[in-house]
C-alpha cells in the first residue's frame, strides 16, 4: 500500500509540475509544450496578428487548464498521502476516478487532430505510467492479493 500511495502521489507531483510548465509556456511561447507551427498552423505572432482578442481567449483557456491540471495533481497527492497510505479504500478510488476522468476527457482529441507529439504528451505518458504502477499496486492491496492488504475502510 505504501508504494501505491507513493507512486500515485509522485504522479500528482508530476501533474503539478506539468501545470506550472504549461503556464510558463503560455506566457512565453504561447503555443503549448511540444507543439509548433507544423501542428497548429500558427505561431504566437500569427495568432496575435490575426486577432489579439482571440489570442487572449486562448491564453485564458490555457491558464484555466493549468489550474485544473494542478488541482488534479494536488488531489492525487492529498488522497495518496493522507488516504491511500492509511488504507482508505474511498481515497484510492477517488484518486483513480479523478485521474481516469481527467485523462479520459483530455487525451483522445489529441490523436485525430494530430497533436499527440511526444514533445507534447511525453511527460503525460511518463506520468500515466507512474500512476498505472501505483494503481496496480493499490488494486492488489485493496483486493487482498498482496501481504498487508487493506481492510474494508
Amino acid at each position: 500500500m505504501l508504494w501505491s500511495a507513493r507512486l500515485i502521489a509522485l504522479a500528482g507531483i508530476g501533474l503539478i509540475g506539468y501545470a506550472i510548465l504549461f503556464l510558463i509556456v503560455n506566457f512565453t511561447s504561447f503555443i503549448e509544450l511540444g507543439l509548433g507551427q507544423a501542428e497548429t498552423g500558427a505561431t504566437k505572432d500569427t495568432v496575435l496578428a490575426f486577432s489579439p482578442k482571440f489570442y487572449d481567449y486562448v491564453s485564458h483557456l490555457q491558464v484555466a487548464l493549468s489550474g485544473f491540471i494542478a488541482g488534479v495533481g494536488i488531489a492525487l497527492v492529498v488522497l495518496a498521502m493522507w488516504g491511500i497510505q492509511r488504507g482508505l479504500r474511498w481515497a484510492f478510488w477517488g484518486a483513480v476516478v479523478s485521474a481516469v476522468v481527467a485523462v479520459g476527457v483530455a487525451l483522445p482529441l489529441h490523436y485525430p487532430y494530430r497533436l499527440a507529439t511526444i514533445g507534447h504528451l511525453g511527460l503525460i505518458y511518463a506520468d500515466l505510467l507512474i500512476f498505472a504502477v501505483g494503481f496496480v499496486l493499490g488494486l492488489r492491496a485493496f483486493t487482498g492479493e498482496s501481504p498487508g492488504a487493506a481492510g474494508s475502510t
